[in-house]
């Protein structure tokens, strides 16, 4: 049941967020290289609950993301969607032992897996430092990470949850091989490529005191 309620939404979904995007959002997708074939980790900045959709859409194929377990639970229609759309529970204040083991193997089975290094959403870039695990799940499965830029969502749903009218930008860059990184080498070369294209668009961040949604301590 689950495998067809996953074709169905993977069907459905990315076709109607790119055309509500385009007209609601200008949403443009912006693409520096040609996305490598699955398996892939994809590794993206995080502001709001729009950037799940909005980057899952332009991928034009299923992408599993790790999704903090809050959002488990809470009700019968949003555990459907993303039990539907493959997201992987991962919990906020241990370590993710059983996550990582449905990750790896979902990269084994050729499949597509989505990380927020920032582990949360939060205003503004460089609020929170950016975990190693994408690096990790690239390194330990020997897959390309593909960096990706989302520009413009924390304006139009950010941590305020009031929705607003702004452009949206999804930016791909080039893959990252692992072959000769560490997970310091490749996080800090994410890090740099996602902080340069942001701030091409400085415009786009929410205005307001730097904070995030949630941070240990």
């Amino acid at each position: 049941m689950t495998k067809v309620r996953s074709k169905l939404l993977w069907g459905v979904s990315p076709p109607a967020v790119r055309a509500l995007g385009r007209i609601a959002f200008s949403l443009r997708y912006e693409y520096e290289a040609p996305l490598p074939a699955p398996p892939f980790v994809v590794a993206a900045n995080h502001y709001s609950h729009f950037d799940s959709p909005v980057v899952g859409a332009g991928l034009r194929l299923p992408i599993r993301f790790l999704a903090l377990e809050d959002l488990f639970g809470v009700n019968r229609l949003l555990d459907w969607l993303v039990t539907g759309y493959g997201a992987i529970p991962t919990p906020r204040d241990r370590h993710p032992v059983g996550a990582t083991r449905t990750a790896l193997s979902a990269l084994e089975d050729g499949q597509v897996v989505g990380v927020f290094p920032e582990s949360t959403r939060v205003s503004h870039w460089g609020v929170l430092p950016p975990k190693r695990g994408a690096a990790w799940l690239a390194l330990r499965a020997g897959v390309p990470l593909v960096p990706t830029a989302v520009i413009g969502t924390g304006r139009v749903f950010g941590l305020e949850n009031k929705l607003q009218r702004h452009p949206l930008r999804v930016i791909y860059g080039k893959a990252l091989h692992p072959d000769t990184e560490d997970e310091h080498a490749l996080m800090s070369k994410w890090s740099d490529w996602v902080g340069s294209r942001l701030a091409d668009h400085p415009e786009s961040e929410a205005e307001g005191p730097r904070r995030a949604f949630w941070a240990e301590g």
